[in-house]
C-alpha cells in the first residue's frame, strides 16, 4: 500500500464490492480505493474438494472467501429482472432498478459473459399458465447463465481490470475488525492482515460488502455503533436432485424454473431456489465447521451430469422479541451436522414418506446417483422443524403436478440447506446509513440474494459517494 489514506475503503471483495471498485474508479483510475478480504487473491482461490471430492476444511474456505466471494464459485446466474434476487426495489424505483441492471448486465458481458439469455418466449406463458392451473406462482425473470467456470474467470478479468488502475489497491487474506468513527462520520476501518498487527487505515468513505459470509460481522459493527437493523427472514430447506428428464421440459426454457407455493397446512412461502440443470451438489464450510448443501453447473458440456439440482426453501420471518436469525439458521444446520458426524445429510424421497432413515444399502439402490459423494444417509425428520418438513413435502406434491417425476421413490434431499440472510440494514437510497460515510451493501446488508441485485448496490453505492446520476 502506498498511502494509509484512501477516498474508499471496500470491506468484501464479493460481486458488491468489485462493482463499486470498478465503478469509483471507472471515470478516475487515479482515485484511492483500498478493498480488503478475508480470503485468497484469485488465482490462489482452490478447493480441494471440486478435484478430490473431499472437503479439506480450508481456513479461509475458498468457496465462501476471496476475490469474487461465493461468486467465484457459483453457478453464475444474472437474473435480469429486479424481481428476483433481492429488494432493490425498496430503494428505487422499477425503471431506474431496470436501467441499472442492464447497465451491469453490459458490464458483465463485456468482461465475458456469455451471450444466451433463457427465460424468454411463447414457450414460457405455457409453462406460467400451466402452473397456475396448480396454485403455483412463476416468477418470470430472464437469466443469463455463465457457469461456475466461466464466472470465475468473468470476475478474475474483473481483477486484471482494476489492478491496472493506479489508485485500485487489494489486500487478500484481511480482516476488518471495526470502524473509526469521529462527530457521528467514518473515518476509516481497523484491519489485520493474517499473521500481521491491526493497522488503521483512513478513508473518506468506507462500503460494507461482506456477503453471506460476513453477515454476522456487519450486523455486529451495526450493534456496536448504534445502527438501526431489522431481522431479516430466514431460509431452511433442503437441496433437492432428480434425474434431468424430469425437469429438462422447464430448464429448457427457463434455465432456472423459480416456483412459488403457499403450503396447504401452514401457507408458508416455499421457494425454488439456485436451479441447476446437468449440474452437481456440493458442500458449504462456514465459520466453526458448520457444513450446508449447495449446488451448480457447469457451461461446459463435458462438465454437465444426468442430474437437476435445487434448493427448496421455507421463507419464515420472526418478529419480536426473538431478532438471532441467522444464529437460529445455524442451530438447523448444527443439528444436522450433529446426526452425520460433521458433513451434510442426504435421504431419500421414498424413505421419508415411510418415516425412516436412509442407510448406504437404501441409498445404493436409488437410480438417482448422488453427485456429491460426501454426503451421510440420514433422516431430514430429526433435523428440519416439523414446520417446514411438513411445508416442503406439501411444495414438493405440488411441483410435481408440473414435473412429473419429482415425486418418486429415488429422489435425493440432501440438508441442511441454509441462507444465512443478515439483518437488513437501515440505509438511504443509496446505501448509506445513518453513519455519514459508511455504505453497506450487497447480502451481507441483508439487501439482495445473488451476482445482480448484489453487484447494482455496488454501482449505486459509488455514485452516491461520488454525487452522480443513477440515471
Amino acid at each position: 500500500m502506498q498511502s494509509k489514506h484512501y477516498d474508499c475503503v471496500i470491506a468484501g471483495a464479493g460481486p458488491a464490492g468489485i462493482f463499486a471498485a470498478l465503478e469509483l474508479t471507472a471515470q478516475d483510475p487515479d482515485r484511492r480505493v483500498l478493498m480488503v478480504d478475508n480470503g485468497h487473491h484469485i488465482d490462489k482461490r482452490i478447493c480441494p474438494a471440486r478435484t478430490t471430492g473431499h472437503c479439506m476444511q480450508c481456513d479461509p474456505c475458498s468457496i465462501l472467501h476471496g476475490w469474487s466471494g461465493a461468486g467465484a464459485f457459483s453457478d453464475g446466474k444474472l437474473s435480469l429482472s429486479p424481481d428476483v434476487g433481492g429488494r432493490i426495489l425498496d430503494y428505487q424505483s422499477r425503471q431506474t432498478a431496470d436501467r441499472l441492471i442492464s447497465y451491469v448486465d453490459a458490464q458483465y458481458v463485456s468482461f465475458g459473459a456469455a451471450g444466451t439469455v433463457h427465460g424468454i418466449g411463447p414457450e414460457v406463458d405455457a409453462i406460467d399458465y400451466e402452473a397456475s392451473r396448480h396454485n403455483i406462482q412463476l416468477i418470470r425473470c430472464p437469466v443469463r447463465h455463465m457457469g461456475t467456470d466461466h464466472a470465475f474467470e468473468v470476475l478474475r478479468a474483473m481483477y486484471r481490470t482494476l489492478e491496472e488502475r493506479p489508485g485500485f489497491s487489494f489486500l487478500p487474506m484481511t480482516t476488518a475488525r471495526d470502524l473509526i468513527v469521529e462527530a457521528d462520520r467514518v473515518r476509516g476501518l481497523v484491519i489485520e492482515t493474517r499473521g500481521g498487527q491491526p493497522e488503521t487505515i483512513y478513508a473518506d468513505h468506507v462500503i460494507a460488502a461482506p456477503g453471506r459470509a460476513g453477515a454476522q460481522w456487519l450486523t455486529d459493527i451495526c450493534r456496536a455503533h448504534g445502527l438501526e437493523t431489522v431481522s431479516n427472514e430466514v431460509d431452511i430447506g433442503v437441496r433437492v436432485e432428480v434425474p434431468n428428464a424430469v425437469m429438462d421440459h422447464l430448464t429448457r426454457h427457463l434455465y432456472e424454473a423459480k416456483l412459488v407455493y403457499y403450503s396447504d397446512t401452514f401457507e408458508n412461502r416455499v421457494r425454488t431456489f439456485c436451479m441447476n440443470p446437468g449440474g452437481v451438489v456440493s458442500g458449504e464450510y462456514y465459520e466453526g465447521g458448520i457444513a450446508v448443501v449447495n449446488g451448480h453447473s457447469y457451461a461446459e458440456p463435458e462438465k454437465r451430469t444426468g442430474n437437476t439440482n435445487f434448493a427448496l426453501l421455507v421463507s419464515t420471518r420472526f418478529t419480536e422479541p426473538f431478532d438471532q436469525p441467522i444464529a437460529y439458521g445455524k442451530y438447523i444446520a448444527q443439528l444436522g451436522n450433529m446426526l452425520t458426524g460433521g458433513g451434510v445429510m442426504i435421504q431419500r424421497w421414498g424413505d421419508l414418506e415411510m418415516g425412516r432413515r436412509t442407510t448406504w444399502s437404501r441409498l445404493n439402490k436409488s437410480t438417482t446417483v448422488p453427485t456429491y459423494t460426501e454426503a451421510v444417509p440420514g433422516d431430514l425428520s430429526f433435523v428440519l422443524p416439523q414446520r417446514h418438513m411438513t411445508s416442503i413435502m406439501e411444495a414438493m406434491r405440488a411441483f410435481d403436478k408440473i414435473a412429473p417425476g419429482l415425486v418418486s421413490r429415488n429422489t435425493l434431499l440432501y440438508g441442511v440447506e441454509v441462507k444465512f440472510y443478515s439483518s437488513k440494514v437501515k440505509v438511504s437510497p443509496v446505501f448509506e446509513t445513518a453513519l455519514a460515510g459508511f455504505y453497506a451493501i450487497g447480502d451481507g446488508a441483508g439487501v439482495t440474494r445473488g451476482l445482480m441485485q448484489a453487484s447494482v448496490t455496488g454501482v449505486i453505492a459509488a455514485r452516491g459517494i461520488m454525487g452522480q446520476s443513477l440515471s
